[in-house]
């Protein structure tokens, strides 16, 4: 009788060591994609942040192109220039975010 009831309690810590073992394994299936997902998220914002930077840079230069005096001829080719190092710099912004 007395092997009976430990068979029977050795069957049931078996079934339960089973069920904690898968357990175990979609709580870590689930951490390792957890952690996947939190590393593309955080570079995800890294790239947004560093667009935001851009943007205010952007931004500044054109309040300083907008502030210069349009009717003299040389802030006109300032103005010019400073547009065309803008759209350089945006060509460069957009081939370093490829």
């Amino acid at each position: 009788m007395d092997q009976e009831i430990l068979k029977t309690n050795l069957h049931g810590l078996e079934r339960k060591i089973l069920v904690l073992l898968n357990d175990h394994k979609s709580l870590k299936d689930e951490v390792r994609s957890l952690k996947l997902e939190n590393h593309e998220l955080k570079s995800s914002i890294k790239a947004r942040d560093e667009q935001i930077s851009n943007f205010k840079n952007q931004i500044k230069i054109t309040k300083i192109v907008d502030y210069i005096d349009p009717e003299d001829g040389s802030n006109s080719e300032l103005k010019k220039k400073v547009d065309e190092y803008i759209r350089e710099i945006d060509k460069c912004i957009a081939h370093l975010s490829r």
